[in-house]
């Protein structure tokens, strides 16, 4: 399968490369994300940390594992993989996150490669990392099939994909769209197009037929009450995530 022909979306780019400025004020317009961001990544630490025998009481419990965190942003998740010891490669197809990024990471102190380029072509070029992080990104590419396929090929034998993304149904119109975009005003109107999101017994095939192994999957949940998010293992109806592997030998 040809991954380098590109599957980013100029119109989904330009959406956020309007955003750009604002990754990191919590209030602003990536507001959603700094409440998802403690959710997020305790899935992906604990997924992390058992399929590779990590500790995460230790200070730098990600050291010598090589990550890819595409479709970066201004690097909400990015800089704590850094934190953890990780060797952060942070990729987006919206040039102008890029530099947000990388000034913010400087004056974090830490050690991040961003870059201005694209999963297929990265793949193109050989990259391989145990981790590939693709957190709210396959949702807004035009071709989700050849997008995973390059996400795969990023990997090397045995290594981890956590990918989350929003389920399609009626609930998932009234939360992400009505709910997020018109009356919370968390995000801009058409940040997100509901006939492009995606099941999770879609994606699962998705990443089948892109050649990885699915092994789990949980929702995000917002309690309105708590004003928090939490994992469950059973409520997948809107926001969701997913771990899936790269077999250790490519079949013939």
């Amino acid at each position: 399968m040809q991954t380098h022909q590109t599957t980013v979306d100029p119109s989904e780019i330009a959406k956020f490369e309007a955003m750009a400025a604002e990754w990191w004020d919590p209030n602003g317009k990536f507001k959603p994300l700094h409440m998802l961001n403690p959710c997020r990544l305790d899935y992906i630490t604990s997924q992390i940390a058992a399929e590779f025998n990590r500790d995460l009481t230790r200070a730098d419990p990600f050291a010598d594992l090589r990550i890819l965190d595409i479709g970066c942003g201004g690097g909400l998740l990015a800089e704590p993989m850094a934190r953890l010891g990780a060797d952060v490669v942070g990729a987006d197809a919206a040039e102008r996150n890029i530099p947000v990024a990388q000034v913010h990471a400087e004056q974090s102190g830490l050690k991040i490669d961003y870059r201005h380029t694209t999963a297929e072509d990265m793949a193109a070029a050989g990259e391989q990392f145990d981790i590939v992080m693709n957190m709210e990104v396959v949702e807004h590419v035009a071709d989700p099939l050849n997008y995973l396929t390059a996400c795969r090929e990023l990997l090397k034998p045995g290594g981890l994909h956590v990918c989350s993304t929003i389920n399609r149904n009626p609930k998932s119109y009234m939360m992400a769209i009505i709910g997020a975009e018109h009356v919370m005003r968390w995000l801009p109107k058409g940040t997100h197009e509901w006939s492009k999101f995606i099941t999770p017994d879609e994606l699962f095939d998705l990443m089948r037929n892109a050649g990885l192994n699915p092994v789990d999957r949980k929702g995000f949940v917002f309690n309105p009450l708590t004003w928090a998010w939490k994992l469950s293992d059973t409520d997948l109806s809107v926001n969701y995530v997913t771990a899936s592997l790269k077999p250790e030998v490519t079949p013939a």
